[in-house]
């Protein structure tokens, strides 16, 4: 079971519990009525009667008692397989709970006792969902965005070959997308309120660190905005000559043109400014 992915293990942790009801009907017993803690102490039990009374509370959507039954595997029996075993779903257990620290702090240790384990590559994506999950909102602290990345980016270059670096590759373009998304919200009010100065720095972060986002066209197209309400007329219209020669096709490219022939003006490369340079390197390969 422990070489399965997530999806597969929580199939099998489902059939598991349809045989025990099986069980029940012809016997008159179930696993709940043979296992019963509250009466005899756990140290009584077999790690793998826990392991699968873990996996029953599961199966019963009670994923803190889960939890709490693999983490007693774990201290019962620290040495046993059963251990290693009930570690990955302690953690799996934690985060259907959306207790991401203890989550994480279950994943981390898996891997630091078994980094060369098949399941390794599913704790340390586990670890990347504890801070991933929690990226809910643009408006939120982005400390938890940089975790994700950094713990995103180490599930895709240790386990490159794992079920898991697909779904991290995609979950690292989004927080990233995110990040930009913050940068832009701050530009936005910055700009609204004529803070002109304030509002082009976290364009040009944008352009410059997350110009692979889905907030580029946008991010120039208001350094266009604010360079002509600052009467910066080169900056405009380097501006607007990256937006066309890049994103030409968008909205953000036909205001950009409206505002700049309004005051006729053209996108073109002008000036010696950091948009000229950035102009050189992206529009026409001169990176010297």
């Amino acid at each position: 079971m422990m070489g399965l992915g997530s999806g597969q293990r929580c199939f099998m942790i489902v059939l598991m519990c349809s045989a025990l009801a099986a069980c029940s009907s012809d016997s008159g017993r179930t696993t709940g009525s043979l296992f019963n803690p509250q009466e005899i102490p756990l140290e009584t039990y077999e790690p793998q009667q826990i392991f699968e009374r873990g996996e029953f509370e599961l199966t019963r959507n009670r994923p803190s008692d889960a939890a709490f039954y693999f983490a007693e595997i774990e201290r019962l029996y620290p040495y046993s397989d059963w251990a290693r075993r009930a570690l990955i779903m302690q953690a799996f257990s934690y985060h259907q709970d959306q207790d991401y620290p203890n989550s994480r702090s279950a994943a981390q240790r898996f891997i630091d006792f078994y980094p060369d384990d098949d399941d390794a590559a599913y704790a340390q994506y586990l670890l990347a969902l504890s801070y991933y999950d929690q990226i809910d909102e643009v408006g939120r602290d982005q400390g938890l965005t940089f975790q994700a990345l950094q713990a995103l980016r180490e599930t895709i270059e240790r386990y490159p070959d794992s079920e898991y670096a697909r779904s991290a590759i995609l979950k690292f373009d989004l927080a990233f997308d995110h990040l930009a998304g913050k940068e832009m919200e701050i530009g936005r009010y910055y700009l609204r309120r004529e803070h002109y100065t304030a509002a082009i720095n976290r364009f040009r972060v944008v352009v410059e660190d997350f110009q692979t986002t889905s907030h580029t066209p946008e991010a120039l197209h208001r350094l266009v905005e604010a360079y002509l309400s600052l009467g910066l007329t080169d900056e405009a219209k380097t501006a607007g000559a990256i937006l066309g020669y890049n994103y030409q096709s968008t909205i953000w490219y036909e205001d950009s043109f409206a505002l700049l022939t309004g005051q006729g003006l053209r996108p073109e490369a002008s000036g010696d400014g950091w948009l000229r340079q950035l102009y050189r390197q992206t529009v026409r390969g001169e990176w010297l």
